[in-house]
């Protein structure tokens, strides 16, 4: 995956595992690319991937709760086609999910050629969010297999022409501790808060933790990790969006050569109605 150097600045670094080494919030004077136009950008290219049909686009987004997964998606999908952009969300596996294997319930909805799609949650959950709250008996899990697992999943996507792009929100405790906060005082946003929240915030340091392993774990040169800093929303989306936009670019270039056959029998035909 070709990578510029503001793209290249976020990635995940072995070296360095904990979300603690990474950057929650940028300074005011850090030059970033202006959000509008990446946007404008993810439109045009994303349109060029619809009409081209030949590769693909995957976006993992993940992070605590109140990171801002659902408004970042939201964004991204400002100037997109609908016809060829999609956002799938993932929560704890229930039902026929618990009887398959942990990557079946995200496989119907992989993007097709030509097509960008969104996971708010992922496969990932699978080992981080089920070691905090296990789906299955506890000793039932090898999580290393689960690794191994997702990285030859995600191996298989990108050799077969989708390319994937993970992100995680790095968001404070203090960042968090508010947000939820303004979930209980704001009406509009009360309607999210349930338990899962508390008990999310109580085992933070815990998901946190899985997180930074399976990141580890997970994290490759064709398949990366990006750490966005998340305390504000607005840089995180700005540069999520510029991120995106390169990648779109790269797949997308331009839109496919015209059959001046087809054209010429068009203008005939329009002719021959007095069409001018």
């Amino acid at each position: 995956m070709k990578l510029s150097a503001f793209a290249s600045s976020f990635l995940f670094d072995p070296k360095k595992p904990a979300f603690r080494d990474y950057a929650t919030l940028l300074d005011d004077n850090e030059k970033l690319p202006g959000l509008e136009a990446s946007l404008e950008q993810i439109g045009e290219y994303q349109r060029r991937l619809w009409a081209n049909q030949a590769r693909a686009l995957l976006v993992v987004c993940h992070g605590p709760d109140t990171s801002g997964k659902d408004s970042l998606i939201r964004t991204l999908a400002t100037y997109a086609d609908p016809a060829g952009f999609h956002a799938w969300s993932f929560s704890r596996p229930r039902g026929a999910e618990t009887r398959h294997d942990f990557l079946w319930r995200v496989t119907p909805f992989l993007p097709g050629f030509g097509e960008m799609v969104a996971f708010n949650r992922s496969h990932h959950e699978a080992v981080i969010a089920e070691r905090v709250w296990p789906v299955h008996e506890p000793e039932s899990y090898n999580w290393l297999n689960r690794y191994r697992s997702i990285r030859n999943f995600e191996s298989h996507l990108v050799d077969e022409g989708t390319t994937v792009i993970k992100i995680w929100l790095n968001l404070s405790e203090d960042e968090h501790r508010e947000r939820l906060l303004k979930r209980l005082d704001k009406p509009r946003k009360r309607w999210k808060f349930d338990q899962s929240d508390i008990e999310g915030w109580q085992k933070r340091a815990q998901y946190g933790k899985f997180a930074e392993e399976a990141m580890a774990a997970t994290h490759t040169e064709e398949a990366p990790w990006f750490i966005v800093p998340g305390d504000r929303k607005p840089q995180a989306r700005a540069i999520v969006a510029a991120v995106l936009a390169e990648q779109l670019e790269g797949l997308a270039p331009d839109y496919p050569r015209e059959d001046e056959g087809v054209l010429k029998e068009y203008r005939r035909l329009l002719a021959e109605h007095g069409v001018k």
